[in-house]
């Protein structure tokens, strides 16, 4: 923003704020103000409406997106670029994507791919598996194709980054993209066990490590760790512990369960350690863990219902190796690196 506020020939008339707020501070519904150093309007995008009006786009020439993505299907950057991208394309308004790295890297793919009728804002594009090892610029170039967005597309990619690379290897500074994203440990974890949170289960918001462990007042957290540590996941060990959250589901109220070490980041499946979870959770405390409510972010029918059956966790995981592979073949004509 300040780049473009004193750049010469350029006139900055507008800023758009996806969720978390133009600064990534805020985890609640985002209200449109003013900027207090520019002095120009913010309008939402996580409001009243998710897309932009036609009244917000008066008058425009072109939009810079400007996102940090983490790799994961319902990190919802993603959607509020693809929304601003349909709602640009019919009005002739150009898009320029300022492209970032995938912290968790550009290699990995893992997950069940979205069903079509969990289609939503946490979830754009079906067939797309959890974990999605592209960037933002890269997913912006496969959506304006696959979905025939048609829209005036340019994306300034970046100089030196590799798909291999782990976020600490690019050697730029952190800064969270909302405020739950604390660090690269959080961003690893993310896809799996985020894909249940919508479940009665707390993922550690409101504790000072989100996404790195899980509980709830109903978990016995010694008896989760010694089922999970038994099933030697790859990458990952788990120790019992006790919190209690100050916001978000459970608040104030004392959990057990259990935090999850990641003992080596190149194996660690992320989104099989969510299902593995799971899978304890509901063989260790029948008639406890509420899963339905996780259609939208695991995004896969067919895998909840199997978890509920008792299915094997690793056979589920690998029953996703089709998807996978489709979206390697998908994908492949849209990297850029």
């Amino acid at each position: 923003i300040d780049v473009m506020a004193d750049a010469p020939g350029v006139t900055l008339a507008a800023l758009f704020s996806p969720e978390h707020g133009i600064r990534g501070l805020l985890d609640a519904t985002v209200p449109s103000t003013r900027d207090e150093k520019t002095g120009l309007p913010i309008h939402s995008l996580y409001g009243e409406t998710r897309r932009p009006t036609a009244e917000m786009l008066q008058g425009l020439d072109a939009i810079v997106i400007d996102l940090q993505d983490i790799g994961a299907r319902f990190y919802t950057y993603m959607t509020t670029m693809a929304y601003v991208m349909e709602e640009a394309a019919p009005r002739k308004i150009k898009v320029f994507v300022l492209d970032r790295p995938n912290p968790i890297g550009g290699v990995a793919i893992e997950g069940p791919s979205l069903d079509q009728e969990a289609v939503s804002f946490i979830g754009y594009l079906p067939a797309m598996p959890t974990r999605h090892g592209m960037t933002l610029g890269e997913l912006a170039r496969l959506f304006n194709a696959e979905k025939t967005i048609g829209a005036d597309l340019t994306v300034v990619s970046m100089r030196n980054w590799r798909r291999d690379a782990w976020f600490d290897e690019t050697g730029l500074m952190w800064i969270g993209p909302s405020p739950n994203m604390r660090n690269l440990y959080a961003a690893t974890l993310y896809t799996g066990l985020a894909s249940f949170e919508s479940a009665n289960l707390s993922v550690g918001r409101g504790t000072d490590t989100p996404f790195e462990h899980v509980g709830a007042p109903w978990i016995d957290g010694v008896r989760l760790a010694e089922a999970l540590n038994a099933r030697a996941i790859p990458g990952v060990r788990f120790y019992p512990e006790q919190f209690t959250p100050t916001a978000s589901k459970f608040a104030k109220e004392a959990c057990q369960g259990v935090f999850v070490v990641v003992t080596d980041r190149n194996a660690v499946r992320p989104v099989r350690v969510g299902v593995e979870i799971t899978s304890a959770l509901l063989k260790l405390f029948p008639g406890k863990f509420e899963i339905d409510s996780a259609t939208r972010l695991f995004g896969s029918a067919a895998g909840l219902t199997r978890l509920k059956s008792g299915d094997d966790p690793a056979a589920i995981a690998g029953s996703w190796s089709g998807a996978e592979a489709r979206w390697r073949l998908l994908r492949a004509k849209y990297l850029l690196y």
